[in-house]
């Protein structure tokens, strides 16, 4: 993903609530079927990490990336951006 590219998700991500969020019990498998459903659904979704989630925010935006096949587009406090493109034929999000 290009520096453009990346500027342009972080654009969109701005105005989005979080759809998924993460708490004390972390990155259960549960979890992480969510955050996929969302990328199928939406390409790019943000996500909460709650006080009381003793992870690191950018450790648990890779593992989770990994787990979907993922990309971080950035990760600023306790928010997680993340964009998986959709299928061919199904794009939603026309990057730059």
């Amino acid at each position: 993903m290009t520096s453009k590219q990346r500027a342009y998700l972080k654009s969109l991500a701005m105005t989005m609530e979080p759809v998924v969020q993460i708490g004390k019990s972390s990155l259960t498998p549960e979890l992480t079927s969510a955050v996929d459903e969302a990328l199928a659904a939406r390409e790019l979704i943000k996500i909460s990490v709650l006080q009381n989630c003793t992870g690191d925010p950018r450790e648990l935006a890779q593992v989770v990336a990994e787990r979907t096949r993922a990309q971080v587009v950035q990760v600023i406090g306790k928010k997680i951006v993340l964009y998986r493109p959709g299928k061919d034929n199904k794009k939603k999000i026309e990057l730059p």
